[in-house]
């Protein structure tokens, strides 16, 4: 069961290294907003968070994974604020009290379970649980196997089946038209994009998901919803696309990402209508369809 537990002295984290912008070898630096907006930059173990405290979520998780030294380990489930901010900026607990709302991961706890040791990778393990690193998801596809949980499994297994090294960058589009909710606005579609190295190049492959429910007046549907109940998200869809559209979705800097992009398309610059479809963006219905070469 999910629980909370005390957050830790700030200096407890502060010989967090982050991520580390040249895991790679070829430079994956955390991406920026192109816009002047306000950001912190969060470093825990393996990964860093750039965190827009206007909005209480991460603007981009960035996550350097190393396949070759992946362990298992149990899972730590005690949910902290971050002390290296104020707990009035971070999308805490009141976000997902009396709800069916999961705290999703945006690194995923077992991405982040790595190390030169089993201790090393216990500590990044229980770093994935901090409030910057979750947003608010249907539990429907933050806990199935299938499309969006499934496509962070498939990249994980990807990982250690060929001891290889990625960086996954991840976070919520945080569009001004999110609906108000319980004092944020929530996200409703969520974008990541896989890094590595391929024929001794930097390559690239990105994807979306999108859990806009179908309705007229999206802030009119999330007004007043009752204790226990949810907010109308929508049946998720989830989408390989452009990593250039990524970046004009998100406003991040994706540039040199999107020239190493293997999806082969042009960016389009729109998402496809609600079950529709659009150039160069592959809907996925399983993980078969995936772009992701080895």
């Amino acid at each position: 069961m999910t629980h909370l537990s005390a957050a830790p002295p700030a200096d407890e984290l502060d010989d967090r290294a982050g991520y580390d912008p040249a895991f790679l070898g070829p430079p994956v630096p955390v991406p920026l907003p192109t816009e002047p907006l306000p950001t912190v930059l969060l470093r825990y173990l393996h990964y860093s968070v750039l965190f827009r405290p206007d909005r209480r979520f991460a603007a981009v998780t960035a996550l350097a994974l190393d396949g070759a030294r992946l362990f298992q380990v149990d899972r730590t489930d005690a949910w902290r604020l971050d002390p290296r901010l104020a707990a009035e900026l971070q999308a805490g607990p009141p976000v997902y009290a009396d709800n069916d709302l999961d705290r999703g991961h945006l690194v995923m706890r077992a991405s982040a379970t790595w190390g030169h040791t089993e201790e090393e990778a216990r500590k990044a393990e229980a770093d994935t649980f901090y409030f910057p690193n979750a947003a608010p998801q249907n539990k429907l596809f933050n806990q199935g196997r299938k499309l969006w949980a499934g496509l962070e499994h498939h990249v994980l297994d990807h990982a250690a089946a060929h001891d290889r090294k990625l960086v996954v960058l991840t976070g919520p589009v945080l569009d001004p038209a999110d609906p108000p909710y319980r004092g944020i606005r929530i996200p409703l579609r969520f974008w990541k994009v896989v890094a590595f190295v391929q024929a001794g190049a930097l390559a690239a492959t990105g994807y979306l998901l999108d859990q806009t429910p179908l309705v007229d007046d999206l802030t009119a549907a999330f007004e007043d919803v009752p204790a226990g109940q949810v907010p109308p998200l929508g049946a998720f869809r989830t989408f390989q696309v452009p990593v250039a559209d990524l970046a004009a979705l998100t406003g991040l800097e994706l540039g040199r990402l999107a020239l190493a992009d293997l999806l082969g398309a042009a960016a389009t610059g729109t998402a496809p209508p609600p079950g529709g479809a659009n150039t160069g963006w592959l809907r996925l219905s399983s993980l078969d369809g995936v772009v992701l070469t080895s």
